[in-house]
């Protein structure tokens, strides 16, 4: 296993994600943790360290299980990661009850790291409110050693993870972030690798297959690539992410077996893309995006014509997300910061827009739908 320097550690590259736990009849708040503590076991065994959890996952039930499972090792023989849920507004005024409930689930006397759960444009603002005292709470724990390591995850843009740093940076020791070859243009990641990079932070990847997406490609992709390497798809998203500068630990929320052993033999060694291989992968993203997002360029020509002064770009980049991830929670949460008047069931249909926009987009037509999928 490839291993990472982390201040004084030895981290494994890859991490063990419990979002994706092995479950019991397709009921993800019943985890199989017979199954999921033989895959622990086998990570253990072939050089896995990180576990990362958290309060929300397979309907709250991942901490416990994890807890569980790890109690049968040496506390000093792994490194365990969990966070506050912020993602839940409710949630902000009961930091101390939730992470002693944590430790508690978890069976530890302290987390190695500890991050802010989610940070986006839904819950920033609360984040950085002052009478919570999320972060002042979250400090005293440090100092009293019961988290080692303090930092956050984001799927907000790069401007809520600016706003964020901008009053929390000289607090953050690492960043987990959403990073695949498919989302390093289509959701800035790599706008996001750069911010992080520059303020010398640590980055920790969530979702390197995209949810599975990026498991399997279409045969004619698949030769394209095996040409340039004779490696099977996941290992190419792997592969691209070594190539990623700043980049840690690697998260993976492997739920079956043969997942984690395929993925564990991959990070056996560290062989990152060359100028090349990079390349036709990110072609590759690029084909797969254009095959369901609408092309819109941001120039913002339809905003000026909109009686209903909506964030057009904004909106169809939201539904882009959405349409590609077919659902999700993305788009969702990004709404829940925008005004129910400016969301886009307010669309009225007039297609003023339409008749500006230099890509010929049905602006209208992909409001309606927008609206109508976030109904359902």
């Amino acid at each position: 296993m490839i291993t990472k320097t982390f201040q004084n550690l030895r981290l494994s590259a890859l991490g063990m994600g419990a979002m994706r736990l092995p479950v019991v009849d397709g009921n993800d708040a019943q985890i199989d943790e017979a199954e999921a503590a033989r895959m622990v076991s086998y990570a253990m065994e072939h050089g896995i360290n990180y576990y990362d959890t958290a309060w929300g996952y397979h309907d709250g039930n991942s901490e416990t299980a994890m807890g569980k499972i790890l109690a049968a090792y040496p506390r000093d023989s792994y490194f365990l990661a969990t966070k506050f849920p912020g993602y839940d507004l409710s949630n902000m005024d009961k930091v101390e009850e939730i992470f002693e409930k944590q430790l508690e689930k978890c069976v530890v006397e302290y987390f190695d790291f500890y991050l802010f759960h989610n940070v986006c444009e839904m819950n920033v603002d609360a984040y950085l409110d002052e009478k919570y005292g999320i972060l002042d709470y979250l400090l005293k724990q440090k100092e009293n050693g019961r988290i080692r390591h303090l930092g956050f995850s984001a799927h907000g843009s790069r401007e809520v993870m600016e706003r964020f740093l901008d009053s929390y940076g000289s607090y953050m020791e690492f960043c987990q972030i959403q990073l695949n070859y498919l989302d390093w243009d289509f959701q800035d990641a790599k706008g996001k690798v750069e911010l992080l990079n520059s303020r010398h932070i640590p980055i920790w990847v969530m979702e390197p297959l995209r949810g599975g997406k990026l498991a399997s490609l279409p045969e004619e992709q698949e030769e394209k690539l095996s040409k340039l390497r004779g490696e099977k798809t996941p290992a190419w998203a792997f592969r691209f992410l070594q190539t990623v500068p700043g980049v840690t630990v690697v998260l993976s929320g492997m739920s079956d077996f043969e997942q984690m052993k395929e993925n564990i033999s991959t990070f056996e060694e560290d062989k990152p893309l060359d100028e090349k291989e990079w390349e036709a992968l990110l072609g590759i993203a690029g084909e797969m995006v254009k095959k369901i997002a609408l092309p819109c360029t941001g120039c913002h020509y339809c905003v000026s014509h909109c009686p209903k002064q909506l964030d057009i770009p904004a909106l169809l980049e939201l539904y882009n997300e959405h349409s590609f991830t077919g659902g999700g929670f993305i788009a969702p949460m990004a709404l829940m910061a925008v005004p129910e008047d400016k969301h886009p069931d307010a669309c009225i249909g007039c297609r003023s827009c339409e008749a500006v926009c230099p890509q010929q987009i049905k602006i209208s037509e992909a409001m309606a739908d927008f609206a109508s999928r976030l109904q359902g």
